[in-house]
């Protein structure tokens, strides 16, 4: 099957893309010391990056207290801007594009993370009902209840998120992605289950949405907005949000969103298992009215549905996960119709070089 769609070059903001088979952002634990991005970075996104081909890193914290996992990485410190560096150049040397995903994960966290052992903070202090993994070895804790930011917090939790887009620049990187999905700090604003909110940041669509807008016109004044991206999900529950009519919440938000030029949105669509659990019936083609901009869909594709997708104007661009852990030559072995490495789903998280930069690419693949 020919895939002329997902491998034709892509007017994406400020970039020309040379084919549609984007790198995912992908938590993989495996941050060292102070959350600086480990010594074998550069070599996991080197290996997986390809010429004109779009990377999203890793979500990564923008502040410290945005931290929700174990062994994950900041864009907040000196030592971080370092190694990241390293990576936006082992990326830029073999001709790719690296995005860096800009992170809080607000009441997804526990004190252990924050400074000085306070209460995460979140839109509502409504507590996750499931468990949090405090190491990477998933022990499990009850989650807390959060502590609900104040009207006079709200600016700090913008700030950072513009300084971590600062640090992203003096990283190197192409562009910034704000992480608005999976139920982090900005969906937890977004969804009326964890927005019990009745001030200017609760109730309406417009309120609820006003977080998500404030930050990423504050992020696009920096990078401009030709290299900014959002990546929503409308349908998932995972981190226990949803909304009650997420159809009509979205068809809000996306055009809001285009009013501010950002060079894409890129979706999830919600899986059975995985995490992504679908809360209501999948609807992304209904809002595809509502986002005339390019749109990036993720959530398990094959070459063949990638292509069908882009073929059809579902969506201009295409993010695989599990496949680019596993295939650091994903769009080459696409082009070249060749089959794809198993992952092991058990080296994911955590972990040293096994899983992360020891799966084999083709021999002798041209260019």
């Amino acid at each position: 099957m020919s895939l002329n769609s997902l491998l034709s070059p892509l007017e994406l903001g400020r970039y020309t893309l040379k084919h549609r088979v984007v790198m995912a952002p992908l938590t993989r634990m495996r941050a060292g010391d102070g959350n600086v991005p480990n010594v074998l970075a550069p070599e996991y996104y080197g290996q997986r990056a390809s010429e004109g081909g779009l990377i999203i890193s890793e979500a990564t914290q923008v502040t410290p207290t945005g931290q929700g996992y174990p062994a994950t990485p900041g864009i907040h410190s000196p030592d971080q801007i370092t190694a990241w560096k390293k990576v936006t150049d082992a990326v830029h040397a073999k001709g790719g594009l690296i995005f860096l995903q800009l992170w809080h994960v607000g009441r997804s966290s526990h004190s252990s993370f924050q400074p000085g052992n306070v209460l995460p903070v979140a839109p509502s202090a409504i507590p996750i009902t499931t468990e949090i993994s405090l190491t990477p070895k998933w022990e499990k804790v009850a989650y807390e209840t959060p502590h609900a930011l104040t009207l006079e917090e709200i600016p700090g939790i913008i700030e950072a998120y513009c300084q971590g887009a600062r640090n992203a620049m003096a990283a190197g990187f192409d562009g910034v992605e704000v992480h608005g999905a999976n139920g982090y700090l900005l969906e937890q604003f977004l969804h009326d289950s964890s927005n019990k909110r009745t001030d200017k940041y609760g109730g309406s669509f417009e309120n609820r949405a006003r977080l998500l807008l404030e930050v990423t016109e504050a992020v696009t004044a920096i990078w401009g907005a030709d290299r900014v991206g959002v990546r929503l999900s409308p349908f998932g529950t995972y981190n226990d949000v949803g909304d009650s009519d997420p159809v009509a919440l979205y068809s809000y938000v996306l055009p809001e969103l285009e009013k501010l030029d950002i060079a894409y949105v890129s979706i999830i669509e919600a899986r059975g298992g995985g995490g992504m659990q679908i809360g209501v019936p999948q609807s992304v083609d209904q809002l595809r009215p509502f986002w005339k901009r390019p749109l990036i869909l993720a959530g398990g594709f094959n070459s063949e549905s990638a292509d069908e997708a882009v073929r059809e104007g579902r969506a201009e661009a295409i993010a695989f996960g599990r496949s680019f852990i596993a295939n650091p030559d994903l769009p080459a072995r696409f082009a070249l119709h060749a089959p794809l490495n198993d992952y092991n789903r058990s080296t994911f998280y955590g972990g040293g070089a096994e899983g992360y930069v020891d799966y084999p690419a083709l021999e002798n693949v041209p260019g």
